[in-house]
C-alpha cells in the first residue's frame, strides 16, 4: 500500500480516536452562519473537515446531527467523490477518495449544488457540438 493511501488524522492530544473532542458542536453554529450568508446574498462557502482538530468520533457525531438528505451524487475521476445533501437543504457533505479508496478530503459545503457537479461552459459547448452532429447525421439519413 502506498504511503499516500494511508489515512492520517490528527487527534487532539490526550484523546483517542473513538472519543469526541468537543469541537464538532461549534461547527453546527458555523454551518448555520454559512447558511444565513447564503440566504442573504448567495455566498457559497466550505469547511475543510480535515483541517480541523476533529476525531473520527467527532465526524460521526456531526454526520449524525446533519442527517441524510434526498440527493446523493457520485463522481468517478481519479478516485471517487461523493456529494451528499444533508437533512439541511443547501448543506452538502463532500468526500473525495484517492484511486485506492482512501479518503483524501472531506468538506461541508453550503450551496444550491456544489460547484464540482456544475457543467462548465466549455463542456456545454462540446455537448452542443455533439447534438448538432447527431442532428446533422439524422438529416443526412433522411435524404436517402
Amino acid at each position: 500500500m502506498p504511503l499516500d493511501a494511508i489515512p492520517i488524522l490528527a487527534v487532539p492530544q490526550g484523546l483517542h480516536s473513538d472519543e469526541r473532542s468537543g469541537n464538532a458542536p461549534a461547527l453546527l453554529r458555523e454551518i448555520a452562519e454559512m447558511l444565513r450568508r447564503f440566504l442573504a446574498n448567495g455566498e457559497t462557502s466550505a469547511i475543510d473537515l480535515h483541517a480541523l482538530p476533529l476525531t473520527p468520533a467527532d465526524l460521526e457525531w456531526l454526520r449524525e446531527q446533519l442527517g441524510g438528505g434526498e440527493i446523493a451524487i457520485t463522481l468517478n475521476a481519479e478516485g471517487e467523490s461523493s456529494l451528499n445533501e444533508t437533512a439541511c437543504p443547501g448543506v452538502w457533505w463532500v468526500t473525495h477518495r484517492n484511486p485506492n479508496g482512501a479518503v483524501d478530503s472531506e468538506f461541508i459545503e453550503v450551496a444550491d449544488v456544489p460547484d464540482l457537479v456544475k457543467a462548465h461552459h466549455e463542456d456545454v459547448v462540446i455537448g452542443l457540438d455533439h447534438l448538432e452532429l447527431l442532428i446533422s447525421d439524422l438529416s443526412k439519413q433522411r435524404a436517402f
